[in-house]
This record gives structure tokens, C-alpha cells and sequence, in this order.
């Protein structure tokens, strides 16, 4: 049990530090820590990604239940040879000539953040309108929960949802300990958020996106293998 346990939270470690790092929510956290306060951008993108670790996880340890073990093992097996090869490819044929996920985050955080001023404007423009019971249950969220929490975590749970590492954790909880595998991933999680947060743009900027890509792809090819041959847990 002791052994299963440590298996499943070096492996959900493992991969979230690979894939994390220069991902969408890495990137959202850091340049969202800029502007704002660290600890409620940390708290807001902590929340969204222990959330949706353990939503994963419970997704991935029912799969066994609903379906044959040996075949969730072999297609959690699959997912980390699939992951693995199309992360190298990606790293590979990245020239430099395309936007960059950091850039791409700015773009979306500068846009997102107009729109927001511009709802604000037209609602006070507006006064009073049937959509004003809306308004104010919204208002009245962001005066319990901080706005810039709550935009911390809505941006980060969306930009998670679908992602590889969200799809991995499923894979890992189906064939590992499901509780190693949610500690795991939450630790990891709050380790590249906490970096990302502290570090802020400047070392977001340094990131060089490309080997982080290589090493990811080798680490899922090296988490693929070692499931390959260790077989089907009992």
C-alpha cells in the first residue's frame, strides 16, 4: 500500500512539473501576480487546480470500476506514449516564429480585462434593467469573494479543463494509488503556481518553452514505459 502510494505521487508530481511549467496556467498566474495581489492570484489558481486534481482523480479511480482494469492500465499506458511523442513533435517543429504561450496569455488577460471594463460602464450607463437581480447576485459574490480570486480561479479552471495534465491525472488515478495521485498532483500544482507567482514575467520571459517541451515529452515516454513494464496492478 506504502509503495503503490509513493508510485502514484512521484508519478502525478512528475507530470504536473512537466507539463506545468510554461503552460497556459503557469503563464496566467504569472502575469496575473504582476498587477495583483500574489496571495489572492495564488489562492484563486490553487483552488481552480486542486479542484479539477481531484475531480480527475475521482473520474480516473471510478474508470476501473466501470470498465476492465487491465483495460484502463493499457489505455492510461497509451495516453503517456500518445502525450509523450506528440509533446516532442510539438517542441521540435516549434521555430520560434509563432506566438508564444506567454504572449498569448497577455493577449487574452488584456482582452479579457476590457471587456470587463466595458460591462461595467454599460451597467452603470443602463441603471436599473431586468438583468439587475443578475448584477446584483454578481455583486454581491464579489463582495464576499475577492474579484481578483475569483478571476484567478475562473481563468485557471477553464484553461486546465481538457488539458494534458488533466487527462494524465485521470490516466494515473485509474492505474495508481488514487490518493498518491491527488497529493501528488496538488503538491506539484502548488509548486509551479508558487514559482510562477514569485517569479512573475520576468521569469516567465526566461522560460524557454522548447526544452521544457523535451523534457516533458521524455518524462511521459519514461512514465509509459515503466507502465508498460510493470503490467496491470493487482
Amino acid at each position: 500500500m506504502h509503495n503503490r502510494f509513493l508510485e502514484g505521487f512521484l508519478k502525478s508530481w512528475g507530470v504536473i512539473i512537466a507539463s506545468e511549467i510554461g503552460d497556459k496556467t503557469f503563464f496566467i498566474a504569472a502575469v496575473m501576480a504582476m498587477k495583483n495581489s500574489r496571495r489572492e492570484v495564488f489562492v484563486g489558481a490553487m483552488l481552480a487546480l486542486a479542484a479539477m486534481t481531484v475531480l480527475s482523480s475521482l473520474l480516473g479511480w471510478a474508470a476501473p470500476n466501470l470498465i476492465s482494469k487491465t483495460y484502463t492500465h493499457y489505455a492510461a499506458t497509451i495516453l503517456f506514449f500518445v502525450f509523450g511523442f506528440r509533446i516532442l513533435y510539438d517542441a521540435y517543429a516549434a521555430n520560434g516564429d509563432g506566438e508564444s504561450e506567454l504572449v498569448e496569455v497577455e493577449r487574452e488577460l488584456g482582452q479579457h480585462s476590457s471587456k470587463t471594463s466595458s460591462g461595467n460602464t454599460v451597467e452603470m450607463g443602463k441603471g436599473k434593467s431586468p438583468g439587475g437581480a443578475q448584477s446584483s447576485l454578481m455583486n454581491m459574490i464579489k463582495g464576499i469573494v475577492s474579484p481578483i480570486l475569483l478571476e484567478a480561479f475562473t481563468l485557471t479552471f477553464l484553461a486546465e479543463w481538457g488539458d494534458r495534465s488533466q487527462i494524465a491525472t485521470i490516466g494515473l488515478a485509474a492505474a495508481s494509488d488514487v490518493l498518491g495521485v491527488t497529493v501528488g498532483g496538488i503538491l506539484g500544482h502548488g509548486l509551479c503556481t508558487g514559482a510562477a507567482v514569485l517569479g512573475g514575467k520576468h521569469l516567465a520571459s526566461h522560460i524557454d518553452e522548447r526544452m521544457v517541451g523535451l523534457f516533458g515529452g521524455v518524462l511521459f515516454l519514461l512514465f509509459g514505459a515503466h507502465s508498460l513494464w510493470s503490467g496491470v496492478p493487482e
